[in-house]
């Protein structure tokens, strides 16, 4: 055999830079990999833990804030809720007092009174009507027990039977809901 081929020979390989690994020391590389990854996994679950603690305490005081928004925009609302109301009737009130001292004056007559009555009456059913107040006259309708109050019965050839002959007094509803009925006679 020549000298190359004894070289090429496995048996005369040389194996100095091949080594074979120890089982105990891969063994203990492996547990520091492994160890290595659970303490970075586990440091990611601790920041992240902390910042899901920080995004619930920002909740919480987001909530409370709310809640103490809202408690007061509700106080608000029940302390104020008639203050458009009444900035609408305000005039309604000056009118009427104007009709009172213009009533106290030597000059004034019924006719002008009445007039001024009857204007500053349209003017106080105007706002009424703007706030969804619904005035119930039902001067010849069909009796409804829903809408209507009957005072008395009393018979009427004129009209029918249920028939309202008479208004006492006029309804009101509020939004379609009754605030109070028309007191009415109906006809037998």
């Amino acid at each position: 055999m020549s000298e190359q081929s004894k070289h090429a020979s496995p048996d005369n390989l040389e194996t100095d830079h091949l080594e074979t690994p120890d089982p105990e020391q891969a063994s203990e590389q492996a547990e520091e990999v492994v160890e290595q990854d659970v303490n970075q996994l586990l440091e990611e679950a601790r920041l992240q833990a902390s910042q899901h603690w920080d995004s619930l305490l920002r909740v919480q005081a987001d909530m409370e804030n709310l809640r103490r928004r809202t408690r007061i925009d509700i106080e608000s609302a029940h302390k104020y809720a008639l203050e458009k109301l009444i900035h609408a009737l305000v005039p309604v009130a000056d009118s009427l007092e104007l009709g009172l001292d213009a009533s106290n004056k030597p000059e004034a007559s019924v006719e002008s009174i009445r007039e001024g009555l009857a204007m500053t009456f349209k003017q106080f059913l105007d706002v009424l009507a703007d706030f969804n107040v619904e005035r119930i006259n039902p001067a010849g309708e069909k009796f409804d027990p829903q809408k209507h109050e009957a005072m008395t019965m009393i018979p009427s050839p004129a009209h029918e039977s249920n028939a309202v002959v008479e208004v006492f007094q006029k309804g009101y509803a509020l939004n379609d809901r009754l605030i109070r009925p028309a007191r009415v006679i109906v006809a037998q």
